[in-house]
């Protein structure tokens, strides 16, 4: 618990000189005012997070967090438990969505074994396991308040491991069978809208499964009494250890001033745990994009967030985080290389 108080505690603020500073060299680059709009919405905000006029954005990392849940004894989803391990083996062997995309922009991709059910070999992932999966939450708490904690401390101390190594950006990713109905759960219980509104078909179930997996988050919720105002208390009873992972990696970027660009659902889920821990984490989190997951936006407006893509995307794995960062790297580009009026010779009243 040490770590997780002591990173909230120095989490500091954007650095608004520098973006007032920024703000006047994009308004004197050659184009007219605001005429690239949310690209220097973004490298303003960039250089704010990174107190830095002119941040680097070369070292792109993506934290990829596997975890199964126990949920899925009760028939939530189309695929089988068996698909994460599976699937963690796909990403190992570079042959998923997120391998693909991250190897496009240049990025780094940090797969972690924080809760899959059954142990996971060779090489090339880090072990941090907690447990094998949640537990069923719709019998009790999905887990113990102490590894809510663990899970968000193992994603501090990742973010941490890999700041030596040279990280510009943090992007986050999830993979884990079950883990839109614990995000659908989170979502409800922190908006209080009604479950409906807020769960999808995650990964394409048909209806008599979508009407089970809702009846399935209304027995978690009435069962365990999430209260609201404890985010470790929600994260414990209805969460995934990837959801909290997902939340320490944010909390762990913020306290390191790195901009953090969360993926879709699942990592709206956990940016909601984080942001309720810690609300002045918000101002380092990027919505990559908004997904085809019903709740998302319930979740990104909650928090404050104005997503930079709507792809519908529902993939996880950190794939809408790499796509954004993609943005962000040209942002910074405009920012930086960019010729001024003066620069250029160009005469400001002829625009």
């Amino acid at each position: 618990m040490q770590l997780l108080k002591n990173t909230i505690s120095n989490i500091g603020k954007l650095d608004y000189a520098i973006m007032e500073n920024v703000q006047k060299r994009l308004d004197n680059l050659t184009k007219p005012l605001g005429s690239l709009g949310r690209l220097e919405e973004l490298a303003k905000h960039l250089a704010g997070i990174t107190t830095n006029e002119k941040p680097c954005v070369k070292n792109k990392v993506i934290f990829t967090l596997a975890a199964d849940h126990g949920v899925t004894e009760e028939k939530v989803s189309a695929y089988p438990k068996e698909v994460t391990h599976q699937m963690v083996y796909n990403f190992l062997r570079g042959g998923a969505g997120i391998n693909v995309l991250a190897k496009q922009v240049k990025a780094r991709v940090i797969i972690v074994d924080i809760g899959v059910d059954g142990k996971l070999s060779g090489s090339g992932f880090k072990n941090y396991k907690i447990n094998n999966g949640t537990r069923n939450f719709t019998k009790g708490p999905a887990m113990r308040r102490e590894e809510a904690v663990k899970s968000i401390e193992t994603g501090i101390r990742l973010v941490e491991e890999e700041i030596p190594k040279g990280v510009d950006i943090v992007g986050t990713g999830d993979m884990g069978i079950g883990n839109t109905t614990a995000s659908s759960a989170i979502i409800a219980v922190f908006t209080g809208k009604k479950i409906e509104d807020v769960t999808g078909r995650g990964t394409g179930i048909n209806d008599a499964i979508y009407k089970n997996k809702i009846a399935v988050i209304k027995k978690a919720i009435e069962v365990n009494k999430p209260d609201p105002n404890d985010a470790l208390d929600v994260l414990s009873k209805v969460g995934g250890y990837e959801i909290g992972g997902i939340a320490g990696v944010i909390l762990g970027a913020a306290k390191n001033r790195r901009p953090v660009f969360i993926d879709g659902f699942i990592s709206g889920a956990g940016a909601l745990i984080a942001t309720r821990l810690a609300p002045q984490v918000k101002d380092f989190i990027i919505a990559s994009h908004c997904s085809a997951e019903r709740g998302h936006k319930s979740a990104l407006e909650l928090i404050g967030l104005n997503p930079l893509l709507d792809l519908n995307l529902r993939l996880g794995e950190g794939t809408g985080a790499v796509l954004a960062m993609n943005l962000g790297e040209s942002s910074i580009k405009i920012l930086n290389e960019m010729a001024t009026f003066s620069d250029a010779g160009v005469s400001e009243s002829n625009l």
